[in-house]
Formats: structure tokens, sequence, C-alpha cells
């Protein structure tokens, strides 16, 4: 149960996805159980023209077209993490079966998480300033660009007129977004919410700029293999793409209306290092909290967790640093030389990192996990990092029944989230 907060249940009763490894829900959960990577080499010809690019791979959505869920007019003024976002939210709704046209409006809200925004706005509106002037700038620059735009789009579409908020937290923005999501509902203020998040920001700007910070993987050659998390030889995020949505509802409003109830967020907890403006804390104290708070939250023990899908980005810093905070908090739960059950894995490692729709893509996994039995699996994970002394779960997915699992968000600025998510007993 969320602190602070009544007692009402939130359900998870639809879901989409539109990510590099799949153009929907399913697919994209197929990728990950079988362990296929959608990391390539860009397809952009900027990236063609400077020989200085040391990084020419990421995990680019391709031949989606977004007039497949809106019309051509409406897409030419939407930004690109706008239309992968409406696009995600599209499949979710009409995989809930809500009919939002018999809903009371002002109890059904939306909230999205966006590291970036609309960054590629942004940079063609900045060339076109500085080659053309002003007046020839859109119209719809602003509205294009805002962080807010796929949660304004989203209400707008659908008719919701009540909560409505953007989280821009860097990767742990949809995190915040679908907790905040569930404790709108848990305090009454909804009966419905739409959540998630979307990011567009395989860009030659993002590039450059997480380039020249060596935060990326510089494994041109061999793209599938560049996303490593917990590998020793692992250096740097892969940067990708994508959208994940969700309806999340108060289980009385799913259940008077006879939805497919998929399972239960439980608890939700969050946290900030105050340290590092990019580095996590070393200890991974910060996280530590953050998982400690949701267990408390969800009124779990240790030995609940039967699986974490990890924040797990493939950085040297980042993923010992979860590593420490995983051991910290779930002890001999979680380590494997004391036989201790809890698996955990990174999908990052299949579709790279989403900055701030990580938390929403990877959801999907943890979703499957309750509800199939099924762990998506670390690809690349060739020789673990020493000290990592907790189950992987490497290169192969794995068949194991559990009722509940964590799901971490880790981002720039010292943010932390932590969601869990089991399965609904009515």
């Amino acid at each position: 149960m969320l602190a602070g907060s009544s007692s009402r249940r939130v359900v998870v009763t639809g879901r989409g996805a539109l990510t590099n490894i799949g153009h929907d829900a399913p697919s994209t959960w197929a990728a990950m159980r079988e362990g296929r990577s959608g990391i390539r080499t860009i397809e952009s010809e900027f990236f063609k023209r400077y020989k200085s690019w040391t990084v020419t791979i990421a995990g680019e959505v391709v031949g989606w077209d977004p007039t497949s869920v809106m019309e051509f007019r409406e897409a030419k003024r939407l930004d690109r993490v706008t239309q992968l976002g409406m696009g995600a939210a599209a499949e979710a709704v009409r995989d809930s079966g809500i009919d939002f046209s018999k809903e009371n409006a002002e109890m059904c809200g939306v909230s999205v998480g966006t590291g970036v925004g609309g960054i590629t706005t942004i940079e063609d509106g900045m060339t076109t300033l500085l080659d053309r002037g002003p007046d020839r700038l859109s119209p719809f620059t602003v509205p294009r660009l805002m962080v807010n735009a796929t949660s304004g789009g989203i209400s707008i579409r659908y008719g919701l007129k009540g909560p409505a908020t953007a989280h821009a937290t860097a990767c742990a923005s949809s995190g915040h977004a679908m907790a905040d999501a569930a404790n709108m509902i848990q305090r009454g203020w909804a009966d419905v919410m739409v959540t998630g998040g979307t990011e567009a920001a395989v860009s030659p700007l993002c590039m450059g700029a997480f380039m020249v910070m060596r935060a990326l993987s510089t494994r041109n050659d061999a793209p599938e293999k560049a996303s490593r998390p917990f590998d020793k030889d692992r250096d740097g995020f892969v940067l990708s793409e994508g959208a994940a949505m969700f309806v999340l509802e108060s289980e009385e409003h799913a259940k008077a209306r006879g939805a497919r109830i998929y399972g239960e967020l439980v608890g939700t907890g969050n946290s900030s290092d105050a340290g590092h403006i990019t580095a996590p804390d070393p200890a991974g104290n910060g996280a530590a909290r953050s998982m400690k708070m949701a267990l408390k939250d969800a009124r779990l023990n240790l030995s609940d967790i039967g699986y974490i899908n990890a924040h797990g980005t493939s950085t040297p810093l980042g993923d010992k640093a979860e590593v420490a905070a995983v051991l910290n908090v779930f002890g001999d739960h979680a380590r494997k030389s004391a036989g201790g059950k809890l698996m955990m894995s990174s999908t990052k490692s299949m579709h790279g990192h989403c900055l701030g729709a990580s938390g929403a893509v990877e959801l999907i996994a943890c979703m499957h996990a309750v509800n199939d039995g099924v762990i998506a699996p670390t690809i690349n994970l060739d020789n673990p990092d020493e000290g990592f002394d907790v189950d992987l779960v490497p290169h192969h997915a794995r068949e194991r029944r559990v009722k509940y699992v964590m799901n971490n968000t880790f981002g720039f600025g010292g943010h932390n989230v932590t969601l869990i998510f089991g399965a609904y007993e009515g």
C-alpha cells in the first residue's frame, strides 16, 4: 500500500509498447524472452558527416509509421517523442478495453515521464534559426518541444480531465510517473490513469553529448554485443528510443467493468543520492533506501521478491553501485554463494537504455515474469564482474514462478525509483 494513502488497490488492465525490439507489447516481450538485441548501426546520414564520431550505434525504432495510430496532419505537428508515446498509449487503451467516452472524465487522468522531451524539435529549430532566421521557425515549435506534450496529447485524445502530470527526472522519469499515477488512484483523485514513459533521444545533440561524457559504449563493430550489463568488459550504455504505456485502475473500477487484470502495483519507493549530478552513490545507499521504502510500502518481506528487473545500464559505476545496493538490502536472499533465490536481470542488454522511458519499457518484463513464470535474461553476460554475487540470469530466459517482482530505475541527479508489481489475487 502506498504510504499516507487509503487502501484502494491499483491494478494494471492494459499495456502498450513501441521499442527497437518490437512495435507492440507482445513483440517487445517476445524479443526479451528470446534474448534478441535491437542495437544496430545508426541509419542517419548525419553520423557519416563527421569523422570525429566515436559512437555510431544505438537502439532506433525502425520501420514504424506514426500514421498507423494518428492522422498525417497530427503526426506532422508532433515531435517523435510524442508520436512514440501516443502510439504506445493507443495500444494500452485498446488492450484495456476501456471506453473513455463512457467514463467520468474528471476521474480519468494521465502521467507520463520523459527525460529529454522534444529534442529533435529543438535541434531542427536551432538549425532553422541560424540558417534562415527567426521568422522561419514553425509555430508548432513550442508545443512540439514541451516535456509535457505527450501527457497533454494523451489527455486531449481521450478527453481525460482528471490529474495530468509530466515527470522529467532523467532515467527515473517513467518510474516517477507511474508511482505518481498509482498515488492518484490510491488517494481517490482518479479511478483510471494512463501512465508510462517515452523517449526519442537518438539525435545528434544527445548522442554527441553523451559521447563526450564517455558514457556510451564504443563497441561499434559489434552492436548487438555492446550493451553488456554486469559484464567485466562493459564500457558504457547504448542510447535507445522507445515508449511504453499502461492503464492503471482502482480494483473496484476494473472489476465493475469486467476488465482483465494483469496484476497489481503493490508498492513504490523513491529517494535521492544527494551526491553527484551524474555518478551514483558508490555504495548504492540511495538505491537501497528506495528499495527498502518500496518493500515497506508493499508490506512485504525480503523473501517475497523473486525477481528484480535491474536498472543495469552497462556502465562501470552504475552496475557496481546497483549490485552493492541489492546485496545491502536483500543479504543472503540475493547471494548466489549463500544459496539465495533472488534473480536479477537487465533487459537493457537487449533494448539498450531508453532514458526516461526505461522503467516503463522494463515493466513489460516484470508483468510477464509474474504472469508467465518466465524471467528475461541478461544477454552478453560472458564474464560477470568480481563481487557480483547475484543470480544475473545470463544469456537465456529462465522459467520460474514468482509472485512479486521489483523494478528499479535510477537517474542522473541522484534520483532513485522502485516499483513492486505482484500477481493479482481478487
